[in-house]
């Protein structure tokens, strides 16, 4: 099923949750809402479920206003953050409650139940729980029966509200795989809420930048990771280096020190500012005349394969961060206190609106 929602705005009190939202989500596609807290994602995931109402703007489904629907009517699965099963019914019980509940017309047989929950328990991977109690399982296991319940019901979407956010990281990881390869198998149309970027960078096919209720950028994984349209979507994805400083003619001056900025060529005098991710700089040690960033090295983290390099600049005092590899690092030997130059390999400026 595809959706889409038009010009939806929504307002708590003096808050705007949403202001003005337009955004498609393509049939059969995995889409994560990413954002900080309080930037609206949730919101418009519940929008789009019926569980709110918007103040204006539509809900398509199917290119069907489903705006005024209620959220039975719109066949949409849902599953919480926190599980939500019933601690009183068996894993068979809880996947088997949403076909037990439906009008006796549409209601499946006994027999037909039986094999549907059991077929979906053997898509999750487990089978072997069905006995078992919610309090009996982990975390993990959980939600993925509450992922199992809301698939019972063939729900035309599906959404996920902070799905893994109440797990340790390493069940998170785990989860992420599996939901992305579950997903594949199934290709339900689903919708994800994420405030971890990492998490959606590797699940979604689409990721949906939202803040302060608006929508920043929309693309894929690797379009907005490395084609920023926005300086908030550059520091939040992934750590960034800020220089602050004029650009003029293709130009970036940073307090004394020189960046290309080839995009501004036509740029007059304008206040601006330099973005450069830790992987994106190349390190020399540092002799009279080198061209670049002069800095002192104060600490390095080296393990595993990177070692990351905590610097200080000469000119200002500032904190730069960046990451060679560890082979790299012991071929220079560096030692704390060393002075070295970085010269940015990658530097993307924007330049700020008057």
């Amino acid at each position: 099923m595809s959706i889409a929602v038009k010009e939806l705005h929504k307002r708590f009190g003096n808050f705007t949750a949403l202001d003005n939202v337009s955004l498609d989500f393509p049939n059969g596609e995995l889409t994560a809402l990413l954002g900080p807290s309080g930037c609206g994602k949730t919101t418009l995931l519940r929008i789009i479920a019926g569980l709110e109402y918007a103040d204006r703007g539509q809900v398509l489904l199917d290119g069907q206003d489903a705006s005024q629907q209620h959220v039975r009517e719109r066949q949409v699965g849902f599953v919480f953050q926190h599980y939500a099963l019933f601690k009183h019914m068996t894993i068979f019980e809880n996947i088997a409650f949403g076909l037990r509940v439906k009008p006796r017309a549409v209601r499946p047989s006994e027999s037909e139940i039986r094999e549907k929950v059991t077929r979906l328990l053997e898509l999750v991977q487990l089978d072997w729980l069905a006995d078992r109690y919610p309090p009996q399982l982990s975390g993990g296991q959980r939600q993925r029966i509450a992922l199992a319940r809301a698939l019972a019901v063939e729900p035309r979407v599906l959404l996920l509200d902070e799905p893994f956010g109440a797990l340790d990281a390493k069940v998170r990881k785990e989860l992420r795989r599996w939901l992305r390869r579950l997903h594949d198998e199934l290709h339900v149309t689903s919708i994800f809420v994420t405030h971890d970027q990492e998490e959606a960078l590797e699940v979604a096919d689409q990721i949906v930048l939202m803040n302060h209720g608006v929508v920043e950028q929309v693309g894929a994984p690797a379009e907005v990771y490395q084609h920023p349209a926005t300086p908030f979507v550059y520091g939040f994805l992934g750590n960034v280096n800020l220089f602050h400083g004029r650009v003029h003619e293709g130009i970036l001056d940073a307090g004394g020190v020189q960046f290309s900025a080839p995009g501004h060529a036509d740029t007059k005098d304008a206040v601006g500012t330099g973005y450069v991710r830790p992987h994106e700089f190349d390190i020399d040690r540092y002799s009279p005349g080198a061209e670049g960033l002069v800095v002192q090295l104060r600490r390095v983290h080296s393990i595993g394969p990177l070692a990351q390099l905590e610097l200080e600049r000469d000119d200002n005092g500032d904190l730069v961060e960046a990451m060679i590899s560890s082979e790299r690092y012991q071929s220079l030997n560096l030692k704390v206190g060393e002075a070295l130059v970085l010269r940015p390999r990658r530097l993307h400026v924007f330049v700020n609106q008057q």
